[in-house]
């Protein structure tokens, strides 16, 4: 029986003409007939990638071979089959969006929080003087964040450095930062640092790490993940559902797209109502002449699609469970 792995990783690390590097690590991918998804930039690599077992060994070992990513950390989740149908590696300007592209503002290779391994950020999470902040975007914590965590209302990690005003009233406490994989709070620490925030922190490997080493324990809800699977389980120590329908409010972990391309609305949606909505998120969508064939699973190849700006007031109005304080 063939084994499958799929592979979560970032490394910041200066690549000249990357985007030539981008073209041939395509080539170098499909060679080993992975799939999945990989963004380089001159600040360096961010990706996750899906095949068999032989083929992850043989990935990890080129990228600790390049010297210039020899810091990457893995994290290796075993699946029943590969996490993606194709295989991209993109040149862009950042590995994670964050709008802040000059290094003099930022750089995560000069300054970031202190990084906390799981078992420290377990022993100090709970801690008087701690604030735990979620630096992802909506569709993310709505599903699964930690307990007395402070989220923000963001639909994309670059409206995050205008969120730090709304940070001021914790300003001298310690701030724990947290997100999937670790790499947005690198650059999330980072800012808060520059903006004067002296006692900052990170989770080291971020939230799928913690499960892996300290049960994840007192993370509710599941955590999203930029592949097939689109949420996986992190927590065994004490797990819960915080996430709920967006048609009937019924408690579900299952999120997906809106079966109306032009919509294409992420949200989460139980199985009954999905195949009675057929896969859309209202009745305007269902009736749409471009609806895609929804099978289930609310996952569709990406195919670009006009913006529809009435998303955004939907996602901002309905479906997202109220901000989460700490209290002082």
């Amino acid at each position: 029986m063939t084994q499958y792995q799929t592979l979560l990783y970032y490394c910041y690390s200066p690549i000249e003409n990357a985007e030539q590097f981008a073209a041939d690590h395509l080539e170098f991918c499909k060679s080993l007939d992975l799939v999945g998804r990989i963004i380089v930039a001159d600040e360096g690599l961010n990706g996750t990638v899906s095949g068999t077992t032989e083929a992850c060994q043989q990935y990890m070992d080129a990228i600790y071979a390049d010297g210039r990513f020899n810091k990457t950390e893995f994290k290796i989740d075993h699946v029943e089959e590969p996490s993606f149908i194709k295989m991209h590696c993109r040149y862009k300007a950042e590995i994670v969006h964050s709008g802040l592209r000059d290094p003099k503002e930022i750089d995560p290779n000069r300054q970031t929080g202190v990084h906390l391994e799981p078992k420290d950020f377990l022993a100090m999470k709970d801690q008087e003087d701690v604030v735990v902040l979620d630096v992802r975007s909506n569709y993310e914590h709505s599903v699964g964040r930690f307990k007395n965590a402070v989220t923000l209302d963001i639909d994309n990690f670059r409206e995050f450095p205008e969120k730090i005003k709304e940070l001021e009233q914790y300003r001298g406490k310690k701030i724990l930062t947290y997100c999937t994989g670790g790499i947005k709070c690198e650059k999330a620490s980072a800012l808060l640092l520059k903006e004067g925030f002296e006692d900052v922190y990170q989770l080291h490997g971020g939230i799928i790490k913690y499960g892996k080493e300290a049960g994840g324990e007192d993370f509710e809800g599941q955590c999203y993940v930029f592949d097939n699977r689109v949420t996986v389980d992190v927590n065994s120590v004490n797990p819960s559902v915080v996430s709920t329908c967006f048609n009937c409010g019924k408690q579900t972990t299952k999120m997906i797209n809106c079966a109306n391309p032009v919509c294409n609305e992420h949200f989460t949606q139980c199985d009954e109502c999905g195949w009675e909505m057929d896969g859309c998120c209202s009745d305007a969508c269902k009736e749409s002449p471009n609806k895609r064939e929804y099978d289930g699973t609310g996952y569709y190849v990406k195919i670009p699609q006009p913006v529809n700006v009435d998303k955004i007031s939907k996602r901002k109005h309905k479906n997202f469970p109220p901000k989460v304080k700490v209290e002082n």
